[in-house]
């Protein structure tokens, strides 16, 4: 079977949005097995619509529009779609008492304009919308399934869940079952992953794919079977064997990120962190407190960008800074040092660096950092050069510092990594 994946709005084609629901609609079609083969986007433009939904029933068996339902002059999703195929547009009156129902649950009167989104194509089927006012719809033309979703990821999300999918797998029983787990890893490249991971689900049941998502690169075992079960059991060999051959370069699995990794470990072992940050400046303590629950375990951080700064705030002796200069080992390790005695924290981590695209010499050139660790019997920090650009060196260095706690706790060896790894 053949799906595809339309989205419709004008704000796509300019650039002003990322577009976000073709994968994520591609994705949930491959878990019942359906291969999209085509995506498209598509302007409020009436004639353009007409031939992308013309064109999508010709190939597709399974189509998916995203856009185009709401109150507003531009939002023709539903009457081009209705006028294409000749069908008439009928007010659906449960899609309208459901409308005013959620103006009345935010304390709103509901405006006329609003009403239009309760008109679907004749001999259409409406799809509820919990979290929004648009209704979706599914209309079948010449044996297509033809699915209208509004284009807000957290209702489409939603909608496809809850009541997309289980109409085409009622429409095409006994496909086969499509399960895929992701594992992300920190530490090593995609070519270097290749090659550790050679034997593993190089012939047979479950295909490996690898993907960059700067600073990690992700796994991504795939398989089809007969039922769930046995996906899943074909899924727990191939994750076991590559968490066996990786070790701790495997930090998490699906869309867990680091700082949530490093969070629990810490809630586990109820100890607690703080940060010292200069080039990083704040991003460490940014992605750990974004997570829920983090001031059971992180007490505070500096952000000490000047040389005076590292000295009042986290007492970096001034003859360190003179000797040795702000990028370096030392100095890290004493900003490390200085904020766990400040907070009273179990772990610390420091980082000072040179972001660029300025400010480098011969002996630290633009890229250089210098990133430290200390806890209770434990004290480490390296310098590396990562010849990055300012954003992705930062990011880079927020994640590796995240990784030496995360291994700290796990009592693994710290690394950093080897992928635009040169040392100085």
């Amino acid at each position: 079977m053949k799906g595809e994946v339309l989205t419709i709005g004008d704000e796509l084609l300019r650039g002003e949005i990322i577009d976000s629901n073709k994968s994520f609609l591609s994705e949930r079609l491959l878990r019942l097995d359906i291969e999209t083969h085509f995506h498209g986007s598509v302007r409020d433009d009436p004639a353009d619509m007409t031939d992308a939904f013309r064109r999508a029933v010709s190939r597709a068996d399974v189509v998916l529009v995203s856009g185009g339902l709401g109150p507003t002059r531009d939002d023709l999703t539903i009457e081009v779609l209705a006028r294409t195929f000749g069908r008439k547009l009928v007010r659906h009156e449960p899609s309208l008492a459901a409308i005013r129902a959620f103006f009345a649950s935010v304390g709103r009167e509901m405006a006329p304009v609003n009403a239009k989104q309760a008109d679907l194509p004749e001999g259409a089927e409406a799809l509820a919308n919990p979290l929004g006012t648009a209704p979706g719809c599914l209309l079948e033309v010449d044996g297509r399934q033809i699915f209208c979703l509004p284009g807000v990821p957290r209702e489409l999300h939603r909608m496809m869940d809850e009541e997309v999918l289980p109409r085409i797998a009622a429409r095409h029983p006994g496909r086969a079952v499509v399960r895929a787990r992701l594992l992300r890893t920190f530490g090593m490249g995609e070519s270097n992953l290749e090659e550790a991971l050679a034997d593993v689900a190089k012939e047979g049941e479950v295909v490996l794919g690898f993907r960059t998502a700067f600073p990690d690169n992700l796994l991504r075992p795939l398989t089809r079977a007969a039922s769930a079960e046995e996906a899943d059991a074909r899924l727990d060999a191939v994750c076991t064997a590559i968490r066996s051959r990786l070790g701790a370069l495997v930090y998490a699995e699906g869309d867990e990120p680091m700082e949530a990794v490093v969070g629990e470990l810490l809630r586990e072992q109820r100890r607690t962190l703080a940060v010292a940050e200069s080039c990083t400046g704040g991003s460490i303590a940014e992605r750990v407190t974004s997570v829920a629950g983090a001031s059971k375990y992180f007490l505070g951080g500096v952000v000490a960008y000047s040389n005076e700064a590292k000295r009042k705030l986290l007492d970096v002796p001034a003859e360190l800074l003179d000797r040795h200069g702000a990028v370096s080992e030392e100095v890290a390790l004493a900003m490390a040092d200085g904020v766990r005695a400040r907070f009273g924290s179990d772990l610390a981590v420091a980082t000072t660096g040179i972001s660029g695209p300025g400010g480098g010499a011969a002996d630290k050139p633009v890229g250089t950092v210098c990133v430290a660790l200390a806890a209770a019997g434990e004290r480490h920090a390296e310098r590396f050069v990562f010849p990055l650009d300012r954003a992705r060196h930062r990011s880079l260095t927020t994640q590796l510092a995240l990784d030496w706690v995360r291994r700290t706790l796990l009592r693994q060896p710290l690394v950093a990594p080897t992928i635009l790894r040169r040392r100085s």
